[in-house]
């Protein structure tokens, strides 16, 4: 089978497999590893050994960067030491103990610590595909830990690939230094990367090139990262941190609406490739075993999953306490956890796409160019843990999470409703000199400050709904489409002119939906909408409505939408 065979079977088992995880209401991502391992026994596909750097560069860049644009920052900064803690403290332990267990099953350290390299880091995909229910700032907090311990583990795992290879021999100063470097210098090249982009974005007024330079940017950020042996996972995350947060005043409307559709897209197809990736080479790692028999492995899969498992649940009921004692103070009293919150995060350790992405980038052969022992091991085991802990974690996670009854997100109500009252508030203080500017006549003026009022009114005292407007005009929609095809199919108008006004038709659509949208979140904060369901009050500025600063709900871990960006709350300390 060659390469374009490969790439479009992958393609169509991703479609097929995730359309059908949906209509059955299974869950995606193991539905999608088991589709793997069927395709792989039924269609003999060959065994794939692709280059490292080509695995990393393929999937990693575009992933974390659109995961990393739907991060509340906000969020992340008031959480930052735990998010520091689990992210680099669990992902080294989790590494050794790992390690520890895999060379207690025959493995040799160097290639027992790649494997604990791999199997560190969770995943936000998997676990945000699972964790339906959690609050805003607990959500926040597990997708910002596995987006900085992605850049730990392979940190980690580079160190680790070269030692087992026998490019270099282990040493813990030079050990040291390369965290410390990698860190450093992965921030530092995202920082300036993520600069360079916001001054070219912001002399663009072309969505198309927007676009494409919104796909260049997590490359822009990686390469330059990856050439400079400094961690290009780092790079990419905080290279999209800081655009995300000039996203809102940055980029066109229509350029935001493409870009989130593209991310979307590519994400969605990235993630499920590589699910039906691993499941697809499952067999052939079985049968391939050369390191440890069938037996053997299986018992080193399920023992690695009890410590991957043991070892969060482990550190997360003990690392609080040790902060305890370390910190006194009032405000880290006033922030302290219940054990039986704490379980819903100490549960949702699910690894994922980046630990098929690393699993797969082991090199086959060593430095003197004989085969690498324990490779087909480490694909075994990592396939077997992801499935593992996508079942019995993520298939009973919700139950956890109703068990723990974390409390609810305390200010989304309230600043949705001040988000919206300042909205109006500001466009009806800048009307009259805006007016003026742009000579717009009086009753033009009037007829805007008075939606603008209409929508303060409702906002204040929870004016009508209008229930059946949405519907309406959708039906409205519909006979304007059905009116402009019969003018083609009666030749009165050519299909130029047709996808000229379709266009048109298409965004009047967009902005009905986003106006529906946020009619329904206004609904359940228990604010008002406008009179026609308008985010803003303005009648054409829905169209603005995506700007969240990530993917929306087509993110790239497919979790259902971003968390917002509310108060810092507690921390899980």
């Amino acid at each position: 089978m060659v390469g374009l065979e490969i790439v479009v079977v992958l393609l169509f088992a991703v479609l097929a497999l995730s359309w059908t995880a949906r209509r059955l209401g299974l869950s995606e991502p193991v539905f999608l590893l088991l589709g793997g391992v069927v395709i792989g026994v039924a269609g003999r596909f060959p065994p794939l050994h692709l280059p490292a750097d080509v695995v990393l560069l393929i999937f990693l860049p575009p992933l974390l960067y659109a995961e990393s644009l739907t991060i509340s920052l906000h969020q992340a900064r008031a959480n930052l030491r735990v998010i520091v803690l689990t992210s680099v403290g669990l992902v080294l332990i989790t590494a050794v103990t790992v390690a520890g267990t895999a060379y207690a099953f025959g493995l040799a350290w160097p290639i027992a610590f790649v494997l604990g390299a791999v199997l560190a880091p969770t995943d936000a995909t998997a676990v945000a595909s699972v964790a339906r229910g959690l609050p805003r700032r607990a959500m926040t907090m597990l997708r910002a830990e596995s987006l900085v311990n992605d850049g730990t583990a392979l940190v980690l795992f580079a160190v680790a690939v070269e030692i087992a290879t026998g490019e270099t021999s282990f040493a813990w100063g030079p050990v040291i230094w390369d965290f410390v470097l990698s860190y450093a210098g992965g921030v530092g090249i995202g920082a300036t990367v993520a600069l360079l982009v916001i001054l070219v974005r912001r002399r663009l007024h072309d969505a198309t090139v927007e676009s494409g330079l919104s796909v260049l940017t997590p490359f822009a950020a990686y390469l330059p990262a990856e050439l400079a042996e400094v961690s290009g996972v780092l790079a990419v995350v905080v290279c999209g941190l800081i655009v995300s947060r000039a996203g809102p005043t940055l980029v066109q409307a229509r350029s935001r609406v493409q870009t989130f559709a593209f991310w979307g897209v590519t994400t969605f197809l990235l993630n499920g490739t590589l699910f039906v990736l691993v499941g697809v080479q499952l067999p052939a790692a079985v049968t391939g075993l050369r390191t440890l028999t069938l037996g053997e492995a299986s018992a080193l899969a399920a023992a690695v999953a009890a410590t991957v498992i043991g070892t969060r649940l482990l550190y997360g009921n003990t690392m609080p306490y040790v902060i305890r004692a370390l910190d006194r103070r009032p405000l880290q009293r006033a922030r302290r956890v219940p054990t039986r919150q704490r379980m819903p995060l100490a549960w949702a350790g699910v690894r994922g796409a980046i630990s098929l992405a690393a699993a797969l980038a082991v090199p086959v052969l060593s430095a003197d160019g004989s085969r690498l022992a324990g490779r087909d091991v480490i694909v075994f085991v990592t396939a077997a843990v992801i499935l593992v802990t996508l079942v019995l974690q993520g298939q009973t996670l919700p139950a956890v999470i109703r068990w723990a009854r974390l409390p609810p997100d305390p200010d989304e109500e309230s600043e949705e409703l001040l988000a919206r009252r300042r909205i109006v508030d500001t466009a009806l203080r800048e009307l009259p000199g805006e007016a003026a500017r742009v000579g717009a006549p009086q009753h033009v003026t009037d007829r805007l400050g008075q939606e603008l009022r209409e929508h303060a009114d409702d906002l204040d005292a929870g004016g009508p709904r209008h229930e059946h407007e949405h519907e309406l005009r959708s039906v409205l929609l519909r006979v304007k489409r059905d009116a402009l095809v019969a003018l083609r199919d009666a030749h009165d108008i050519d299909d130029a002119v047709l996808r000229r006004v379709q266009a048109g038709l298409d965004a009047e659509e967009l902005r009905l939906e986003l106006r529906e949208g946020a009619r329904r979140v206004s609904e359940s904060a228990g604010g008002g909408p406008d009179r026609d369901g308008s985010p803003d009050g303005g009648p054409d500025e829905g169209e603005d409505g995506p700007d969240t600063g990530g993917p929306g709900t087509g993110s790239p871990g497919g979790n259902g939408g971003a968390p917002g960006s509310g108060g810092p709350g507690r921390t899980e300390t």
